[in-house]
């Protein structure tokens, strides 16, 4: 079976832009980490009023998917496809057609809220039209804790959960795919060493070059939108 685990990359076709690179939102905007930081964040009203409007004005409320996506769910659709592990919060995966239960969404998805203190869930479209209403910085109207979208921000665990479960995928891959991340981030990124170990061949597709590219069988620079569908279909044929 084949695990493929996506980053910002495979979303920037579709207008989001990716973190480090050279349109990247580092790069646009280097106080922009603060925002995504959970001490600044919790410790400080403006900085949550600041990213309660940056998400306001993300392009994933209106982006699609792109042929990326869509040559995902033809691999699943043809069997192939074990588990789809992502970075990406913008939930363009299931968007596209990927099933639910297949993604495993390891930093989170920007459209649900969940309140720090008794973890009690809404969307984000909710806080957005309370903040419409007045309220500068919404609280959790079960305990009055404070709310924050459901991703995880620079200082926090990736959830357990989605986290064991792509171990577990990546150890008995056969074939691991990663599709536009630069693999600079651990633990994400030590899921391909660990696919590697455990016997699975490695092929990478991303812009530039990544930490892991001299493990890989393959290493693909194309657009994503063009070499992962034409990727996809040789994986397919290739099982016939």
């Amino acid at each position: 079976m084949i695990t493929v685990m996506t980053g910002a990359g495979i979303s920037t076709e579709s207008g989001i832009p990716d973190y480090r690179g050279p349109q990247g939102l580092w790069r646009a905007d280097p106080d922009y980490q603060r925002l995504v930081t959970i001490g600044y964040y919790l410790g400080d009203p403006e900085i949550r009023r600041r990213s309660w409007e940056f998400r306001r004005s993300s392009p994933a409320w209106e982006a699609e998917p792109n042929p990326g996506h869509l040559a995902l769910v033809t691999l699943e659709r043809a069997g192939r496809l074990d588990r789809l592990i992502t970075q990406n919060v913008d939930g363009l995966h299931q968007r596209a057609g990927s099933a639910p239960d297949k993604v495993l969404e390891l930093h989170g998805n920007m459209f649900g809220v969940v309140c720090v203190k008794c973890a009690v869930g809404t969307t984000l479209r909710e806080a957005l039209d309370r903040i419409d209403g007045g309220e500068n910085d919404p609280d959790c109207r079960d305990c009055g804790g404070i709310l924050k979208t459901a991703t995880v921000m620079f200082g926090e665990a990736l959830p357990q959960g989605p986290l064991d479960e792509a171990v577990r995928a990546a150890e008995r891959s056969a074939v691991f795919v990663v599709v536009g991340t630069s693999l600079q981030v651990q633990p994400a990124a030590g899921l391909v060493g660990l696919a590697v170990e455990s016997g699975a061949q490695l092929i990478i597709v991303n812009a530039g070059a990544t930490p892991y590219d001299e493990l890989a069988s393959e290493v693909i620079r194309d657009p994503i939108s063009v070499a992962l569908p034409r990727l996809v279909n040789r994986l397919i044929t290739e099982d016939r």
